[in-house]
């Protein structure tokens, strides 16, 4: 890659099909910047921007041009902290045609550019260009100067190009968001209230915020993961977020702690049994001071109340119920999540009688935020 990366601001994007070079499940999972997601029982989905103003670069920076070619497709690039994942997607229907997946995550990336005497951004690029080669292979086809879309870790202090954070609050028309560009690689970066930060989860915001029927009335998203948010809409804007460490926790109890032995992730949801410890688990993180909660986990298998895989999605619950109790008494919420996140944060709200208005795909929505970004970008 030549060239410095140039900050502009701006919106629009695409969808997929799959491939994975090291597939990998888990509960929570780490994604994104977007933020982690480990637990394979847990999390949900939605967003939005603000205004961009384009300034001429000096002469050594490259910025995406316009072109009177309309550009069909693009690659959105969601670079974790532990993984990877390419999609080729169409622009006008946002269809995934194919996607590359691997382990290679920005830690794993930054470790071993520090072994190099390659510029950061030449060695992120070469490693986003093998996963480019991987699908150019798979499909027989050319993806030669594609547009490349990255969010999650790409702008992080270990990413490809540390980015400065958009303080909040931005449009949920992604408009005005962080964003820098060198060739044909876009990095979008993270938001901050001043007490907070995200990375990754921006972009979802306003691929959600688009499906939303109305961005001007009060509402919260909730986007599940190693590192949930909870995000304040109101005005067309994101106003204000918060991150609860729910799949942290629970990787750290479940792993980790006293309370591993007492439980074992090879339960399902769907049986009744499991259910049921679930919604009490819910029932007690929503109630009940969590440090005394956590301990019941031991005390159910000690005293024979449970078996280890009810108890698993006891503790589940108990973590998604203690995080939505923030949730209660306020706007109507909208779930943006995966299906092993969904499922668990839809039946937590109906126990703590939330009323949940509507559930996005949460990678539907990145790919739905970066198109709606670079389309601004090229305007």
């Amino acid at each position: 890659m030549r060239g410095g990366f140039k900050r502009i601001r701006k919106n629009s994007i695409p969808r997929y099909g799959r491939r994975s070079l090291n597939k990998r499940s888990a509960p929570y999972r780490t994604d994104t910047g977007s933020t982690d997601n480990r637990h394979s029982d847990a999390h949900p989905k939605i967003s939005r921007t603000q205004h961009m103003r384009r300034q001429s670069p000096p002469d050594s920076q490259m910025a995406i041009t316009k072109s009177t070619t309309k550009m069909d497709r693009f690659l959105s690039c969601d670079w974790g902290t532990s993984s990877f994942r390419l999609r080729l997607v169409d622009a006008d229907s946002l269809r995934v045609i194919a996607e590359e997946k691997s382990s290679t995550g920005i830690a794993e990336t930054f470790q071993q550019w520090q072994q190099t005497a390659s510029s950061r951004e030449q060695f992120y690029a070469a490693v986003i260009n093998r996963h480019v080669a991987a699908m150019e292979t798979q499909l027989n086809i050319s993806l030669a100067k594609i547009p490349v879309i990255l969010s999650g870790m790409a702008s992080s202090s270990i990413g490809m190009k540390e980015l400065p954070y958009k303080t909040l609050p931005f449009q949920l028309d992604g408009s005005d968001l962080s964003v820098q560009t060198a060739g044909n690689m876009i990095i979008i970066s993270g938001a901050t209230t001043g007490q907070d930060v995200m990375r990754g989860e921006e972009t979802k915001i306003v691929g959600c915020a688009a499906l939303l029927p109305d961005t001007h009335r009060e509402q919260l998203l909730i986007l599940p993961g190693t590192h949930a948010k909870h995000v304040t809409i109101r005005g067309g804007q994101a106003k204000d977020f918060r991150t609860f460490m729910t799949g942290e926790f629970f990787e750290l109890l479940s792993a980790r702690s006293v309370l591993t032995a007492s439980v074992k992730g090879d339960g399902n949801f769907n049986e009744q049994a499991s259910r049921r410890a679930f919604e009490a688990g819910v029932e007690a993180g929503g109630s009940v001071n969590l440090l005394h909660a956590a301990f019941l986990v031991r005390t159910n298998d000690v005293l024979k109340k449970m078996p280890p895989q009810e108890n698993y999605f006891y503790l589940s619950g108990l973590l998604i119920g203690a995080e939505l109790r923030e949730a209660q008494a306020g706007a109507p919420v909208y779930l943006a999540g995966g299906p092993q996140h969904l499922p668990l944060y839809t039946a937590a709200c109906e126990t703590l009688h939330i009323a949940v208005e509507g559930r996005i795909d949460a990678d539907e929505a990145l790919v739905r935020g970066q198109h709606i970004v670079w389309t601004h970008l090229q305007r």
